[in-house]
């Protein structure tokens, strides 16, 4: 644990996880020095619309499943912000999908446009990577390789997407595969802003409906299980809540996460930002998607110790 809080950037591929290619080499760059594992989702309602997944997939994320179905059936009970759930914990979301814009308000965070965060230009110059970098680190207090000690936010998610059509543009994995470079050429170990950043780089199958459900299953094939400890196997605790069974929970697509921070966060055998490389070699193995907010506020000292 870091001897002052963390301030956390978290970059959210939406459809991401099946992008990835060897060409991306600063996110496997980052897994290779990073926890790696999945984080579990439920499964989808029927007839779930694509700006509804978005949505609710990110409401995991944050553990606001009650005020995502609270906005869906238009209740109009009190949602507590985030910052009221976790000891003043000031957010930012950085995003274009309007659906996920006004979620993010009604939580409490502060909503940046992408496109005019980002001045409507995607190119990979060198310029625009290096502006849209430096201000994702300025909103955190991290600016011109120093530390400033009261900062904007606390916690900022740039969220990048499937489109319209639920189609993730290749463009997109590049652009955010040169931010990522660019962010951690900055926190390199050794530096100021390296011992206080705390990233996490979180990737979704998106739309699984045509995935094949064995091709990317979390579960532990017979095969793969020694007969001398089969008996031994547990019951793994993302199928859990407290004491009580999840019954509503996929064993397939889940996110992809590689959390980094210089000498806080553990380093496992991953080497690549891939599924099969994190189902063999992750540390992490498989957490629900619920429980990601609450570690992160950990490290940023805005929540009791992570699963206690």
């Amino acid at each position: 644990m870091a001897d002052k809080p963390s301030r956390a950037l978290v970059f959210f591929g939406d459809g991401f996880a099946t992008c990835v290619d060897p060409s991306h080499s600063h996110i496997h760059s980052v897994a290779s020095k990073s926890a790696c594992g999945f984080l579990s989702l439920p499964n989808a309602p029927p007839s779930e619309s694509e700006d509804e997944r978005i949505v609710r997939e990110f409401a995991h994320l944050l553990d606001a499943c009650e005020a995502f179905e609270d906005v869906t059936s238009e209740r109009s009970s009190l949602m507590p912000t985030i910052s009221q759930r976790f000891m003043g914990l000031k957010a930012a979301i950085i995003t274009n999908n309007p659906s996920l814009k006004s979620f993010g308000g009604k939580l409490g965070f502060t909503v940046f446009p992408l496109n005019e965060f980002n001045q409507n230009d995607y190119s990979l110059s060198g310029s625009s990577v290096d502006f849209v970098a430096s201000e994702l680190l300025k909103l955190l207090g991290f600016q011109d390789d120093k530390i400033i000690e009261t900062s904007q936010f606390d916690l900022v998610f740039l969220h990048m997407g499937a489109g319209e059509k639920g189609e993730v543009v290749a463009s997109d994995v590049e652009y955010m595969n040169a931010l990522v470079g660019n962010v951690m050429d900055t926190a390199q170990p050794g530096s100021e802003i390296g011992c206080r950043l705390h990233l996490s780089l979180v990737m979704s199958y998106g739309n699984v409906g045509e995935i094949d459900n064995t091709q990317f299953s979390v579960l532990v094939s017979k095969d793969e299980i020694s007969s001398d400890l089969s008996t031994l196997l547990p019951r793994q605790s993302y199928t859990l809540k407290g004491q009580q069974p999840r019954n509503d929970f996929r064993h397939h697509c889940p996110m992809l996460i590689a959390q980094w921070q210089h000498a806080v966060t553990r380093m496992d055998m991953a080497e690549n930002f891939s599924f099969k490389d994190f189902k063999e070699h992750g540390g992490n193995l498989v957490i629900p998607a619920d429980r990601f907010l609450h570690e992160v506020a950990f490290k940023l000292w805005k929540a009791p110790k992570y699963g206690a």
